[in-house]
C-alpha cells in the first residue's frame, strides 16, 4: 500500500505579490474571523487586507522578499522523505498560500496513494490553526473524489523527541553554563480571549507544554534564573491572552533573556521579524543586556525523529 505523510501549516507569501493573497485568505477563514455572517467576514477581511498589505510587504521585504516558512518546510520534507522508501510520499500543504491542498491532492491521486497521514505543524491544538488546516484539506480531498483513507492527529506536544529538540534549540542559544544568568520566556502566538472562552484548548495545552519542557530542562540539569510564559502578535482592540510579551519584558528585573517560540515549529515572520527584530528593539529600549531568540525546530534531526514517531503511532 502506498502511503503519504502530509505536513500542514499556515503558509506565508512566496513573494511580495502574494502578501495580499495571504492576508485575504487568512481573514476570510471562518476559524480566524468567527462571525456567523459570511458577507460581514468578507467585508472585514477586505478592509483588513487593504489596511495591512503595504505594511506587511515592508516586513517581508526585510526578510528577503518572502516568508522563510516554505523554504524551511521544503528542507524538512526532504529530511523526512530520506527516512522512508518510495512506498511513502512526504509532502506539505499550506493553508493560505501555495502549495494549496488541491494541487497536492492531485499529485497524491496521480501517485495512487491509498492512505494519507495528516500532521499539522502545530504541536498544540487550536481551532485557528489545527482545525482550520485539517478542515481545508478534508474539504479539498472530498471535492477531488480521490479514493484514499485519511488519518489525522490533532496535537503532539507530549512527544518526547519534540521536547528534546526544543531543549536542544534552547541550549544552542544559551549554554548550560550561562543559563542561570538568563530568564527564559516561552512565547506563544496570542489568541483573542473569546476564542479560548468558547472552548479552544490552545491555552491549556500551551501551559502543559511549558511544564513538559521545564521537566526536560531539569532532567538535563539546565536551570534558568526564572521561567515565564507570554503571548505575542496581538492585533486589534479586543482582549487577547495575557500576559503579552511586551508587558512581560517591561516588568522583568533581570536584563538577560532568551525567547523560545513554543507554538511554532518552523521559522516565519513572527519569529524572524517580530521576535528577532521588533521585540528586540523593545528590549534594547528597556536596557536589556542580552536578548536572544532560539530558532524554531525547522529540519532539525530530532524534530524529524519526532515526526517519524508520530507517523508510526498513527499507523498503529
Amino acid at each position: 500500500m502506498k502511503e503519504a505523510i502530509i505536513l500542514l501549516n499556515m503558509g506565508g507569501p512566496n513573494n511580495l505579490n502574494e502578501v495580499e493573497l495571504f492576508l485575504e485568505n487568512m481573514f476570510n477563514d471562518p476559524n480566524i474571523l468567527t462571525m456567523n455572517s459570511t458577507l460581514l467576514r468578507k467585508f472585514i477581511a477586505r478592509m483588513i487586507t487593504f489596511m495591512r498589505t503595504e505594511s506587511s510587504q515592508e516586513i517581508y521585504s526585510q526578510l528577503g522578499g518572502k516568508s522563510p516558512i516554505v523554504g524551511h518546510t521544503e528542507k524538512l520534507v526532504a529530511a523526512l522523505q530520506e527516512r522512508f522508501d518510495d512506498t511513502v510520499v512526504v509532502d506539505f500543504v499550506m493553508r493560505y498560500t501555495p502549495p494549496f491542498a488541491s494541487e497536492v491532492i492531485a499529485r497524491l491521486k496521480e501517485a495512487a496513494v491509498e492512505k494519507i497521514y495528516l500532521i499539522p505543524l502545530y504541536p498544540q491544538y487550536s481551532t485557528t490553526t489545527t482545525k482550520s488546516s485539517l478542515e481545508d484539506f478534508e474539504a479539498q480531498f472530498h471535492e477531488s473524489s480521490m479514493d484514499a483513507v485519511l488519518v489525522e492527529i490533532k496535537h503532539y506536544y507530549e512527544n518526547v523527541s519534540l521536547n528534546k529538540a526544543l531543549v536542544k534549540k534552547i541550549v544552542e542559544s544559551v549554554s548550560a553554563s550561562e543559563s542561570e544568568q538568563f530568564d527564559l520566556i516561552f512565547s506563544a502566538h496570542g489568541l483573542p480571549q473569546k476564542i479560548i472562552d468558547n472552548g479552544d484548548a490552545y491555552e491549556r495545552q500551551i501551559r502543559r507544554h511549558v511544564g513538559l519542557i521545564q521537566d526536560e530542562l531539569r532532567a538535563q540539569g539546565i536551570a534558568f534564573n526564572a521561567v515565564h510564559l507570554a503571548y505575542q502578535s496581538k492585533v486589534g482592540p479586543m482582549a487577547w491572552l495575557k500576559p503579552s510579551l511586551d508587558e512581560t519584558l517591561k516588568v522583568m528585573l533581570n536584563k538577560k533573556v532568551l525567547i523560545c517560540p513554543i507554538a511554532f515549529t518552523i521559522d516565519n515572520s513572527e519569529t524572524d521579524f517580530e521576535l528577532g527584530i521588533e521585540y528586540k528593539e523593545i528590549a534594547e529600549a528597556l536596557g536589556f543586556e542580552a536578548y536572544r531568540v532560539s530558532p524554531c525546530l525547522n529540519d532539525d534531526p530530532l524534530f524529524v525523529d519526532a515526526l517519524c514517531e508520530i507517523y508510526k503511532k498513527m499507523r498503529e
